[in-house]
């Protein structure tokens, strides 16, 4: 019962940070690492110790589908240089210059153990570049390519934390001979990925309901989750790969009734596992502490805090030096605006400043068996960067852009504009082209109306000189007016469906502004089904 009211208390406690980062414009993990260290100090708080394998599993796997799943892979492919900069070459250099400074600090410490904690502590995470970005005017680009991060260099840095803890809790390195092994297990995971992302939307084509719906998601996900751990390969590559082929399918399969909840539910799963992850990995900080000496508490502490040094500015020496190689190369290249570094030297130094930790840290923490020598010095090292990283880059960020004057760019507000304004054509199209009665009922002329009206609306900025289509009159005497209005309703919001999908298949638009208008066109759908059941 203890653990059951500790959970309620927790769950309430991150809602109410959350609603008062929102008011002060602060990220919300940065509060929560806050609370979990607060617990470190509060009297009577039990420790909650995970089965190691489940902490991967449960929070892991549905953040990381959360947020491969609003990828852009039209996005990624444009800056797929920098991406795999910051997910492969940058992720190796932490690891190896983390791994350093622990045995330099500790030089008891086996490499095994120190390259086990470059592993957890290099990647930064993408649910909290997400939760803490998103409340910013970012540019486009840069938002891309943080993410874009965020989502692959956990795979990389899993993979040199498998070997490294089979290593450590062994004692036999594998070496080289390792290599195709780990190559080998990246493959298959995409593969694997590929061949289950078929399965969840034919699966939910036979669902009507949204309870159901939701179950089957959560299901699906952590079976793959649980397939590709079995199967010994990466659970998140094979997830990644999952997410990001399903959101091409599901939204043509699923209806808007049951989209708009099942959203919703992913958003508050996310969030509990969040502020769960962040607070609970700090009440395990409390009875590392307790069995240490004064002597050693210091020790603990000044490589916790080297190791944070280390972490930050490794991934802002490279990420400056990528940028400013880039922005050398650029005008003998003669691609103004096309940089291969992250969007020019003021958008390199947002990204170098966003290597914000999270819950993928904490859960391969956490995920460390009880046995792994030095595991309560790992876990302190793990749960400082991510208070260090969100805190202080986190709160920072803002002042860094009204610094720097980096503004949001409206490339995806004209994407949507442009999506807007075809999909309303479309449906207009659709009106003319089907067979209704002669005399228009005056709700269909009203429809026509709307439609044109929202047409000509967003096509101002999304294309000024692009002729206005003429204005369609009705009138007549009424005929099924009702039954004529919900049909013709029915077949615009198919075609403005359509067109979307068309749209973001041929890459005119990306997925943010896909996901906007796809929100649009739901709560017009949700509405009509509506309107229809009470007429």
């Amino acid at each position: 019962m203890a653990i059951f009211e500790l959970v309620i208390a927790l769950l309430f406690a991150g809602a109410m940070l959350s609603i008062w980062a929102r008011r002060v414009r602060a990220p919300y993990p940065a509060l929560l690492a806050l609370a979990g260290a607060a617990l470190t100090f509060l009297p009577g708080v039990p420790s909650v110790t995970l089965d190691p394998q489940l902490a991967l599993a449960l929070f892991v796997a549905p953040v990381l589908l959360d947020a491969a799943f609003d990828s852009s892979p039209r996005d990624l492919k444009r800056d797929w240089r920098a991406v795999t900069s910051l997910a492969i070459v940058a992720v190796a250099l932490t690891v190896l210059a983390v791994a350093a400074a622990a045995r330099a600090l500790m030089p008891g410490m086996p490499w095994s153990v120190a390259v086990t904690l470059g592993a957890i502590v290099a990647p930064p995470d993408a649910a909290a570049a997400s939760a803490v970005l998103r409340q910013l005017r970012l540019p486009h680009r840069v938002l891309v390519i943080v993410e874009g991060e965020s989502l692959f260099n956990d795979a990389s840095a899993l993979l040199v934390y498998r070997l490294a803890v089979v290593t450590a809790m062994s004692g036999h390195f594998a070496g080289w001979s390792a290599v195709p092994a780990l190559v080998l297990a990246a493959a298959g995971s995409v593969v694997l990925g590929v061949a289950l992302a078929p399965v969840l939307p034919s699966l939910l084509k036979h669902v009507h309901d949204a309870p159901t719906s939701v179950v089957v998601q959560f299901v699906t996900t952590f079976a793959v989750w649980i397939a590709a751990e079995r199967l010994r390969l990466s659970g998140i590559i094979t997830v990644v790969v999952f997410a990001i082929l399903v959101a091409r399918r599901s939204p043509v399969q699923m209806p808007a009734r049951l989209r708009i909840p099942s959203y919703a539910v992913w958003d508050v799963a996310v969030f509990v596992l969040n502020v769960l992850a962040f607070i609970l990995t700090g009440s395990q900080i409390k009875p590392i502490l307790e069995h240490l000496d004064r002597a050693q508490v210091g020790s603990y502490f000044v490589t916790a805090l080297v190791v944070c040094i280390v972490v930050v500015g490794v991934r802002v020496v490279w990420v400056m030096s990528h940028s400013l190689i880039a922005h050398w190369l650029r005008p003998r290249a003669g691609k103004d605006g096309e940089a291969e570094g992250p969007s020019g030297l003021k958008g390199g130094t947002v990204v170098a400043w966003c290597g914000m930790r999270g819950i993928v840290t904490l859960a391969t923490a956490l995920a460390l068996p009880e046995a792994f020598p030095h595991r309560g010095l790992v876990v302190l090292c793990a749960y400082s960067v991510v208070l260090v990283t969100l805190v202080l880059q986190g709160f920072t960020l803002t002042p860094l852009l009204n610094w720097l004057g980096l503004e949001e760019d409206a490339s995806v507000e004209d994407e949507v504009a442009l999506a807007r304004a075809r999909t309303a054509r479309s449906a207009l199209e659709a009106l003319d082209g089907a067979d209704v009665p002669p005399a228009e009922s005056e709700l269909l002329s009203l429809l026509r109306r709307k439609l044109e009206i929202r047409a000509r609306h967003t096509e101002r900025r999304a294309a000024p000189s692009e002729p206005a289509a003429e204005a369609l009159d009705g009138g007549g005497e009424e005929h099924d007016a009702i039954d004529a209005y919900h049909a013709a309703l029915r077949r615009a919001h198919a075609a403005e469906r359509q067109t979307l999908f068309e749209l973001r298949r041929s890459g005119v638009i990306g997925d943010d502004a896909f996901h906007r208008v796809e929100e649009e066109l739901d709560w017009a759908e949700v509405n009509a089904e509506t309107m229809a059941r009470a007429d």
